[in-house]
C-alpha cells in the first residue's frame, strides 16, 4: 500500500515538474497563435505539432528552458553551455526530430530577452537543420 502511495506521489511530482519546464513552450504557443495581423509563418496545426516537440525538448537533460519559434524551430537555453553538452543535446534532439531545427540561445542573447515574445520572434535560420546534420534530403 505504501508503495502505491509513494508511486502516486512521485507521478504527481514528476507531472508538476514537466508542467513547469514546459511553461515557456505554452507561453510561446499562446503568443504565436494569438499574434494579431496574421504574423504567423506556419498554420495553427503546425504550431500545435511544434508545441509537442517543444514540450519533449524541455524535458531533455541539458535543457533549462525551451521555446517555440515563429519560423518553426525550437529555441533552448541549455543548463550547461559546454561544447560536449551542446553536442549531446543537439544529437538527442536530431535523433528524435530529424526534420526540425534546434536553436541555442547564447549568453549574450539571454541578456536582451525581456519576454517570451522576444524569443518567439527569433529566427532559427542561422542554425543548421537536423535534416542537414543527419544527411537527409
Amino acid at each position: 500500500m505504501k508503495l502505491i502511495a509513494a508511486t502516486g506521489m512521485l507521478l504527481m511530482f514528476a507531472t508538476g515538474v514537466a508542467h513547469a519546464d514546459s511553461e515557456n513552450c505554452r507561453k510561446s504557443r499562446e503568443y504565436l497563435l494569438g499574434t494579431p495581423g496574421g504574423d504567423q509563418s506556419l498554420t495553427p496545426q503546425a504550431y500545435n505539432d511544434l508545441f509537442k516537440i517543444c514540450i519533449a525538448t524541455s524535458a531533455m537533460p541539458n535543457v533549462k528552458d525551451a521555446y517555440m519559434l515563429r519560423d518553426g524551430g525550437v529555441a533552448v537555453i541549455p543548463k550547461q553551455d559546454s561544447v560536449a553538452a551542446t553536442a549531446s543535446t543537439l544529437a538527442q534532439f536530431c535523433d528524435a526530430y530529424p526534420r526540425s531545427v534546434l536553436r541555442f540561445i547564447t549568453r549574450k542573447e539571454r541578456l536582451t530577452i525581456r519576454s517570451v515574445a522576444n524569443v518567439a520572434q527569433m529566427s532559427s535560420t542561422s542554425s543548421t537543420p537536423c535534416k542537414k546534420i543527419k544527411g537527409l534530403s
